[in-house]
């Protein structure tokens, strides 16, 4: 407590005189920088980086080594401080590691690399090698849900459970509002300005976490900085490796989410999936878009709690 206490003190003492000195953006951005990491290791999560010879890998880990592990892999132009408000229900009974992938966070991009999906894997298993863990729950969202996905299809072995919230990675039968946008040659994530960013941000959520105008300035910049980035990986996670026709693959057990009211990816999602794996579990939250572990996240945190449970 005392710990906490102090650090949010130091935090202030620091926001305030940026305020005083910085113009909005920067100072979302100094905020947003100091205040996720901060929120972070409140929850007992520090930040480290691992090598992998390819490239550094940045991540969190609250570094329970005598529990069973779980990987928590965000999606598609986002980063590693999607998950810790979700995982901080879980710290207790969990070893928890939630990277920020390759292309993405503070591992950063190289237009050398590679960004499919089976790629992807292969690093984070060269990440558990290096932490000597063994086996791992694996949880991912979106493209991060595409990629766990792809990890218990490709080493079962190294995995105890696959969760998938609102995955990528098929093609659902009905088309959604940013999937119509996409085959008018319209890409929401490429953001130019305030205002699109304000409109792709109201699609990735039903019902987002708030937070004050400046931080949206500094996260659209940071969106616009990143434009030719994410133009340039788009494409290995939206039509490379797709699982469609290989679902009955995954034999591990298996538990999707999904948001009904996802405007990024259709929630008629939910029957190709229960039709390729057997026995995979289904959750859907109404009232409740593309990305639950953060619009509700200690409801869905609980139920994939009692799905983990289930499976000892």
């Amino acid at each position: 407590m005392k710990k906490t206490l102090l650090l949010s003190g130091v935090l202030m003492t620091a926001v305030f005189f940026a305020f005083m000195i910085l113009s909005p953006a920067k100072l979302g951005h100094f905020v947003y920088e100091n205040a996720t990491d901060l929120e972070a290791s409140l929850y007992g999560f520090e930040p480290h980086v691992i090598d992998i010879g390819e490239m550094n890998i940045s991540l969190y880990h609250n570094q329970l080594i005598h529990k069973e592990t779980i990987l928590m892999l965000h999606g598609y132009s986002s980063d590693k401080d999607v998950w810790p408000r979700f995982a901080r229900h879980l710290t207790d009974s969990y070893n928890i590691i939630i990277p920020d992938m390759a292309g993405h966070g503070e591992t950063g991009f190289d237009k050398n690399w590679d960004y499919r999906a089976p790629a992807q894997v292969q690093r984070l298993i060269k990440v558990l090698d290096k932490l000597n863990i063994e086996k791992v729950h694996v949880i991912g969202n979106s493209m991060g849900g595409f990629i766990s996905a792809h990890f218990a299809k490709m080493h079962p072995q190294r995995v105890l459970s696959a969760a998938l919230i609102d995955p990528s990675g098929i093609h659902t039968p009905q088309s959604s509002p940013m999937e119509k946008l996409f085959k008018q040659g319209n890409n929401p994530f490429l953001v130019n300005s305030r205002a699109e960013f304000d409109d792709f941000y109201a699609m990735t959520m039903a019902s987002p976490p708030w937070f004050p105008g400046f931080i949206f300035d500094a996260v659209t910049e940071k969106y616009i900085k990143r434009k030719d980035e994410l133009l340039h990986i788009f494409p290995y996670v939206h039509g490379f490796d797709m699982l469609d026709n290989s679902l009955h693959e995954i034999t591990v057990p298996t538990l999707l989410f999904w948001g009904e009211q996802d405007q990024v990816i259709d929630v008629s999602g939910v029957q190709v999936w229960q039709t390729g794996i057997k026995g995979i579990q289904v959750k859907l939250w109404p009232n409740v878009g593309h990305m639950p572990m953060l619009e509700i996240p200690q409801q869905t945190a609980l139920a994939y709690q009692t799905f983990l449970s289930q499976l000892n």
